[in-house]
């Protein structure tokens, strides 16, 4: 089992699942059979579209997590819930014991969580790292430590855990839940605030959290389900259907507010993911597709599932596991460019656009892909200056970034 979220249709309704090992080596077969490599097309520097695409480190085993640290530094996670820091060559480090100046970049790994998907990661104060494992199937018993927030510094032995968010959505239901799992949690996105607490975005429960520097968690907002149509090549084809809105990611944009990513539920429609904004300190705000202003504002629409938000001077970054949506990765026979995710940055979004089925942006908001085409299922991103990526989130993958 492979600790990633998906959702699939049942008979005659919505199931939530993880996506199993046959969909893990599914995803590396197409990858292989395509020759598509893990980040850039040949490796190396690439001009196309927006910025040129450039491999820092290869060799990584199913990297998701990533924290751009600046000055060449940035941790990344890999399947097997390894954090590690890698070190571009040319760079003077300091603080980071062992670091030194090279013509290579260096990988130097700091520990690992118990998990069998890559979680998500983000560097708070005083040297901490925060660590985030997704929930079990709900079909399956509850894994030691899943849908956890673990915290780490240098020097410990192992990260610790900090908070259970699982207890906390037992808690906290989902009330706008289509799938009779209105207590289900998979935390999923990770974002450190410079008073020592952090956000999660939980893909199961819809909703962002925000958890104290004591470990006290509040509700910052929920997201209500949309209306949209179902694709081509799908049951009901065409016809509206109500899709859940998935919570992946988290970022703090350069002017302080929230930023939530979502994937979109089944159906997946291509187009009908949005980013929504909140203001710092905001609790029990609604995230509304029909009423997208308030406490919770719509920033953008017309992505299509997105898995990451990183945030730079120019906007935030918005990286989409796939261009055709991650119902088209799941597929037992992928489609031609399933693979291809995108990174965007969308900027200028004033949050008040209305789209009911998603077709279009966010009102104001400007979407540009960067490097187009070249990126195969990618996990994450975040900005340190340039844009950095990891991926594919399966199988072997890299970290790179965009000049």
């Amino acid at each position: 089992m492979v600790w990633n979220l998906t959702f699939a249709s049942g008979e005659g309704h919505i199931v939530k699942r993880r996506i199993t090992t046959t969909l893990a080596v599914g995803a590396v077969a197409t990858l292989a059979l395509s020759g598509a490599p893990a980040v850039a097309d040949n490796g190396g520097h690439q001009h196309h579209g927006s910025g040129e695409l450039e491999t820092v480190f290869d060799g990584l085993n199913g990297p998701r997590g990533v924290d751009a640290l600046g000055h060449g530094r940035t941790l990344v996670t890999e399947t097997d819930g390894t954090f590690s820091l890698i070190l571009e060559p040319h760079k003077r480090w300091h603080h980071w014991r062992g670091a030194r100046h090279g013509s290579a970049p260096r990988k130097i790994v700091l520990g690992q969580v118990p998990t069998n998907f890559a979680p998500a990661i983000a560097a708070g104060r005083h040297g901490t790292i925060w660590l985030l494992t997704g929930g079990a199937s709900p079909d399956e018993p509850a894994a030691d430590n899943g849908a956890t927030l673990f915290k780490w510094k240098a020097g410990w032995a192992a990260p610790v855990a900090f908070a259970d968010i699982a207890a906390y959505q037992e808690s906290d239901p989902d009330p706008y839940d289509l799938e009779d799992l209105p207590a289900d949690s998979n935390p999923f996105g990770l974002a450190a605030l410079r008073d020592g607490s952090v956000l999660v975005a939980d893909a199961a429960g819809n909703d962002l959290l925000h958890v104290s520097k004591s470990g006290d968690i509040e509700t910052v907002a929920r997201l209500k389900p949309r209306e949209v149509v179902t694709p081509e090549g799908l049951p009901g084809a065409g016809t509206p259907a109500t899709a859940e809105a998935v919570a992946t990611s988290v970022t703090v944009g350069s002017d302080g507010a929230w930023y939530i990513g979502e994937l979109r539920g089944y159906p997946a429609t291509p187009g009908t993911s949005e980013i929504w904004r909140v203001r710092p300190g905001t609790t029990d705000a609604l995230c509304d597709p029909e009423k997208p202003w308030g406490a919770c504002q719509r920033y953008a629409d017309g992505l299509t599932s997105i898995v990451d938000l990183g945030a730079g001077r120019h906007g935030i970054y918005a990286v989409t596991l796939s261009k055709l949506s991650w119902l088209a990765v799941e597929s037992p026979t992928p489609p031609p460019g399933a693979d291809i995710g995108g990174l965007f940055l969308v900027s200028g979004g004033h949050g008040h656009g209305h789209h009911r089925h998603g077709h279009g942006h966010g009102h104001g908001a400007r979407i540009t892909e960067l490097v187009p085409d070249q990126l195969h299922l990618p996990g994450g991103v975040d900005v340190a200056g340039d844009p950095y990526v990891v991926g594919p989130v399966f199988g072997p993958g890299a970290l790179a970034k965009i000049d």
